[in-house]
């Protein structure tokens, strides 16, 4: 992470394996593509790339690629179309949600070429939530991260609401730490 090429910054890829339970008593291996949305202070908004399911062929919901894809992503990710859809976009249009459907086509032809794609804000959210004090539940502040710890240890250390006393305030949570495996420009 040391090279410009692998430096963070705003459209930076990380790539991050991850290990959790997988519903029974073994473990997995999740593999996640994370685009960077947002940089504010040390605060790093990340969005998914994702794939959109086909008509009729529903993708995994747990938003991580197989390690095939990830492999591929990670070797490819500055050739391939990754497009930015409007939130409520994806839930416009024949089929369900995250599927690719004429609507989406239309409104973003680059996913005739390449379904990957990753959710887009118009605004810097973070520095919204912050200055209004609008935080009310850690989804408000979901997907955001140490910009120190990534530089600085290689890992996704997200913030968390401190819900307790006065305030909401963000605090890091070294408990929920995961390695990054890769960035990339």
């Amino acid at each position: 992470m040391n090279t410009k090429e692998h430096q963070l910054q705003l459209g930076s890829f990380i790539f991050s394996k991850q290990r959790g339970t997988n519903g029974s008593q073994s473990y997995q291996n999740y593999y996640f593509v994370f685009k960077v949305v947002e940089i504010s202070g040390d605060f790093v908004r990340l969005s998914v790339v994702r794939r959109l399911s086909k008509k009729d062929v529903i993708t995994e919901s747990d938003f991580s690629t197989t390690s095939k894809q990830y492999k591929a992503l990670q070797e490819n990710v500055e050739d391939l179309v990754i497009t930015p859809i409007a939130t409520e976009d994806l839930y416009h249009g024949d089929g369900p949600r995250f599927t690719l459907n004429d609507y989406l086509l239309q409104k973003y032809p680059a996913l005739h070429s390449s379904p990957y794609y990753y959710e887009a804000s118009a605004e810097n959210v973070t520095d919204k939530l912050l200055k209004e004090k609008t935080i009310v539940a850690d989804y408000d502040f979901s997907l955001i991260y140490s910009k120190k710890e990534i530089i600085e240890k290689g890992l996704l250390t997200p913030y968390t609401i401190n819900q307790y006393g006065a305030l909401n305030k963000p605090v890091l949570s070294s408990k929920y730490a995961e390695h990054i495996d890769l960035i990339k420009n």
